[in-house]
């Protein structure tokens, strides 16, 4: 079952995936169709899942599921993997590679792989202030607290010198 992101509860299971580039505004017209069409449908062993998904700054996809109505499963999260390895195909995307970084430069969104992240953390051309996205978060209240955190509050400050 579809629910709006804002209305999940806050105990929501989450998971982000983070694209390697930012989405256009037609891509995210289809993503966002395909994204209801999926959490629709979405079950696991038989029964329908409160699901939500929100996408962030064109380029961040959030899947959230209240697991205090149903749990999600191994199968139902295959499902969630299965379809978001589809939209990798769809649109010629990165969604699954964790090795990599996403920080904010002024309100633009920056993407860099860690090798890449961490020569600029050494260079101090990123700062314990630099605003990172700490997408192992769990549920949608730390996503909503410890998201956009600084560098030095995430696991991305052992890179700082």
């Amino acid at each position: 079952m579809l629910v709006e992101f804002d209305n999940i509860s806050d105990d929501a299971r989450i998971w982000i995936y983070q694209a390697n580039r930012s989405f256009s505004d037609e891509e995210l017209e289809e993503i966002n169709s395909k994204l209801s069409n999926f959490i629709t449908q979405w079950t696991a062993h038989g029964s329908d899942l409160e699901a939500a998904f929100d996408i962030k700054y064109k380029r961040f996809i959030i899947l959230a599921v209240d697991q205090s109505k149903q749990m999600a499963t191994g199968c139902s999260i295959d499902a969630s993997v299965h379809f978001i390895q589809q939209l990798e195909k769809d649109y010629n995307v990165d969604l699954m590679d964790k090795m990599n970084v996403s920080y904010k430069q002024g309100e633009y969104v920056a993407y860099k792989d860690l090798k890449a992240f961490r020569k600029m953390a050494k260079d101090r051309a990123v700062t314990g202030n630099t605003i990172v996205f700490n997408n192992l978060v769990t549920t949608k209240a730390e996503f909503l607290e410890n998201w956009e955190v600084p560098a030095k509050e995430s696991w991305h400050g052992r890179f700082l010198s």
